[in-house]
């Protein structure tokens, strides 16, 4: 009986810990709605405090829009308090649903010079999360040429 009870005991012990990895590792990077990406629109920010609608670029392709959900999704979140300056971009990721209007994730952008990383965060958040090099490649080919 001690033996099954030990068991139960170190597997329920298992299983909080693979919880807690799993949390904790969502926490780590950004995430978006599961639903259908049917933009990123891109305008120059105004800085903190809202979105500046006044769209500079718009990609509705798919491979683009992966770029963009590829970056934004593996994007890895800075301990600490990181001082910034003034965001660089605004970045709007828009869904499309079968339930009709679904909330635009609001993101501002620092992209990152050549073979730096690019850093995003959330508008009306303090977290913020970086690039790796190759995502800042991909972004700054996207944003300069328009494609």
């Amino acid at each position: 009986m001690i033996k099954l009870t030990t068991i139960i005991l170190f597997l329920s012990i298992l299983g909080m810990a693979i919880l807690a990895g799993c949390q904790t590792q969502t926490n780590d990077t950004m995430v978006l709605l599961d639903e259908k990406i049917s933009s990123v629109e891109i305008s120059k920010s105004n800085g903190f405090g809202g979105m500046n609608e006044d769209i500079i670029q718009s990609f509705t392709d798919v491979e683009t829009i992966k770029v963009f959900q590829n970056a934004i999704l593996t994007a890895q979140k800075q301990t600490g308090k990181v001082d910034v300056s003034e965001p660089e971009y605004d970045v709007m990721v828009k869904y499309t649903s079968a339930e009709g209007q679904l909330p635009t994730h609001g993101i501002y952008l620092w992209l990152g010079k050549e073979n730096e990383k690019s850093m995003f965060m959330y508008i009306g958040d303090g977290e913020v999360y970086l690039t790796s090099t190759k995502n800042t490649q991909k972004l700054r080919k996207l944003i300069h040429t328009g494609n």
